[in-house]
């Protein structure tokens, strides 16, 4: 497997800047999907004592391990990241692939697969790399807002105590070092940019994942040493588990009809118990409430289930999308009505364009989504949320989101009434008004009445009145059925190969990594070519053959940013998987000799000289092109070509005669001249370019 390898700041930046300005996209993200607010609407809410400009975010997965995929989130709309989660055992082998979402989605896969000092430094990578697009000019104005990191941890108190995983926490409060070390990479064309204010606390806050059987005792302690001797905002999440097996087979089997889905009964039995949650969670607030941070939940993680399938070779496996969502609802509403307690409540549970509205409605910061985005379209999908939302309120007649969730299920009455019952005091006139038709946002009335954190108040209530609407809308709704989620892509039947494919494109956008890319060649159609015998005497032409490469749009695959999920395989048509059968690229020399296999390229760049080294076709390859000339090796000699004519001028050694096969000549040159030309920018070539025009 070819492990993650972050991309150096200074190669996102060159790829950034020159994609935007030649192709107005970023990290294949089409410019006119970057969110840049809407018209009328304030989405902002507030999350542990920071402004949001939305409620919106990436779960931690893998769409927040790496710079890339932060950017692109932040870029797409999201204002809360919440980063993948990290563990002790920061050396794990995960098993490929690990990714299946053709329907309802599963998983296999966990932790941050880059060490606890490489996570350190790729969000930090991150937070300078969104910093410099929002100051550079690049991306014009509006500018999108900056984004809140939540860190993410599991799963023991052992592990999280050890001295890695607190270097690791403090890394994140205070990243000065690192910001410092690679403010001093910005050299050259970036160099302008070293001054700018670089965030050194990334975060502050901390999500839990309680996995694996982390009982309640482990819980009580684990955020006690967080919030205590840490100094975070602590945010615990819940496992689907806590509805009790009995009522999540009853959900998935007999309301939603996935019969196929068998529980893993040791998880409902090991997993934390739903009355020592109510026991647990208003311990642990007062706890927080005393060292003066905030404690949240989450719902909720994915579900443990039992393989069924064929794709992974696990045992067990993590299930989301659809089904989780109406589990989750149905845990939200039960934890809620039962708490008696208020406690701030985040979600994430197959979310949806089509179910963000009413998600928000009950009042839950931040709302985070993974398994849709993994889906054609990618990060581009995300806009769709915030115009969804932007739509719901502006029928309603509302800007705010605080005004929203008050009156978007009709309870802002009943809500008011509460409160102020609550209160001991008489509903005012202008609260009855507001709820009636509000002439004017909520905060303002608010704040004319003597009522210290009213709006909140209010808020709250209405999300709680909101929350058992939502849930039996959902469980109702049939799009959350086995009978609408059954259905997978097609496969045509046919097997991908290095050049042409059907280019239906969607191997792109739903790699979370952005490691798939496009590359156009202009020697599209057949490409005939002749071997070479070489003797003592001379270098004689003879028959060859042909290699077909129809089509100028091509693909190919980055393999440091691929760690071989097996995703894109999911919505690729064809047979074999474009990160296994499409061109691999790497970003370094070193990477390549450790994991091109059998199928490997790495370009490098020097003033007018371009070289590929290639491991294809049961050999290994190395090409230069040097103005009119080129130099080819196949390891066992080395031919001198004379690029216009494919004349054989030179070779080594001359010694014995030998017959050299050119297959791997040509298709190293359709390579390094397509894929490492100036046409379409991407990870592999963009080290070739000479500037990429920084200036805003």
């Amino acid at each position: 497997m070819a492990e993650l390898i972050p991309i150096p700041l200074p190669v996102l930046l060159k790829r950034a800047f020159l994609e935007y300005r030649r192709e107005a996209k970023l990290f294949d993200l089409p410019a006119a999907r970057i969110f840049r607010g809407i018209e009328g609407i304030d989405f902002a809410v507030e999350s542990n004592g920071h402004r949001a400009a939305t409620p919106l975010g990436p779960a931690a997965g893998p769409h927040t391990q790496l710079a890339q995929n932060i950017a692109l989130s932040w870029l797409a709309g999201a204002r809360i990241i919440e980063l993948k989660t990290v563990q002790v055992l920061d050396e794990l082998k995960i098993s490929r692939p690990c990714i299946d979402v053709t329907g309802v989605g599963y998983n296999v896969e966990w932790s941050q697969e880059l060490r606890l000092e490489q996570s350190a430094r790729e969000y930090a990578t991150a937070a300078m790399l969104i910093a410099i697009l929002q100051h550079s000019g690049l991306l014009g104005a509006p500018l999108p807002e900056p984004a809140i990191f939540d860190m993410s941890v599991g799963y023991n108190l052992e592990g999280l105590r050890s001295p890695r995983v607190r270097q690791w926490i403090a890394a994140m409060k205070d990243a000065s070092a690192i910001v410092d070390e690679l403010r001093g990479g910005l050299g050259g064309e970036f160099r302008r940019f070293r001054d700018l204010p670089f965030p050194a606390r990334l975060s502050d806050t901390v999500t839990l994942s309680t996995f694996h059987g982390c009982p309640a005792g482990e819980i009580e302690g684990i955020v006690t040493y967080l919030l205590e001797e840490m100094g975070l905002h602590v945010c615990v999440k819940m496992n689907p588990t806590l509805l009790g097996q009995a009522e999540v087979e009853h959900l998935l089997h007999d309301v939603l009809g996935y019969r196929e889905i068998q529980l893993s009964p040791p998880a409902f039995a090991n997993d934390l118990q739903f009355d020592e949650a109510l026991h647990l969670i208003p311990l642990l607030d007062r706890k927080a409430r005393a060292c003066g941070r905030q404690l949240s939940v989450k719902f909720s993680n994915t579900l443990v289930v039992r393989n069924h399938r064929s794709f992974f070779s696990d045992e067990l496996m993590y299930m989301s999308g659809a089904p989780l969502h109406v589990l989750t609802l149905n845990l939200l509403g039960k934890f809620r009505a039962r708490l008696g307690h208020p406690v701030p409540v985040s979600f994430s549970a197959g979310l949806d364009a089509n179910n963000v509205a009413s998600v928000v409605a009950m009042n839950l910061v931040p709302v985070t989504t993974c398994t849709d985005l993994l889906r054609p379209g990618g990060y581009a999908r995300l806009p769709r949320y915030l115009e969804r939302l932007a739509g719901r309120m502006r029928d309603l007649g509302l800007a705010r989101i605080p005004d929203y969730v008050l009156r978007a299920k009709g309870n802002a009455g009943a809500a008011i009434e509460q409160v102020f019952a609550g209160l001991g005091e008489p509903v005012p006139a202008s609260l009855r008004e507001w709820a009636a038709q509000p002439p004017q946002p909520l905060d303002r009335v608010c704040a004319a009445l003597p009522v210290p954190g009213l709006e909140q108040k209010l808020v709250d209530a209405a999300g709680l009145l909101n929350t058992p609407l939502v849930v039996a809308e959902a469980t109702a709704h049939p799009r959350y059925t086995y009978e609408r989620n059954q259905a997978v892509p097609r496969k045509i039947g046919s097997k991908l190969w290095l050049y042409d494919c059907i280019a239906c494109d969607k191997c792109v956008p739903v790699c979370p990594n952005d490691a798939n890319f496009v590359y156009e060649t202009t020697q599209a159609g057949d490409v005939a070519y002749d071997n070479v015998e070489l003797t003592p005497a001379g270098a004689g032409r003879i028959p060859g053959g042909v290699i077909p490469a129809r089509k100028a749009h091509q693909f190919a695959n980055y393999a440091d940013a691929c760690n071989e999920c097996g995703h894109c395989d999911n919505f690729c048509p064809e047979d074999g998987g474009p990160y296994l059968e499409k061109p691999r690229f790497f970003g370094s020399l070193e990477s390549w000799r450790r994991d091109a296999r059998g199928n490997g390229f790495y370009m490098e760049f020097e003033g007018g000289r371009r070289t590929i080294r290639g491991a294809f076709g049961g050999g290994s390859y190395v090409l230069t092109l040097d103005g009119g000339r080129a130099r080819f090796s196949d390891g066992a000699v080395e031919v001198e070509i004379e690029t216009a004519t494919g004349a054989v001028l030179d070779w080594t050694p001359r010694e014995a005669a030998r017959t050299v096969d050119l297959r791997p000549y040509v298709e190293l040159k359709l390579l390094l001249e397509a894929a490492g030309g100036a046409g379409r920018v991407h990870y592999a070539n963009v080290t070739g370019f000479e500037e990429a025009t920084v200036d805003g």
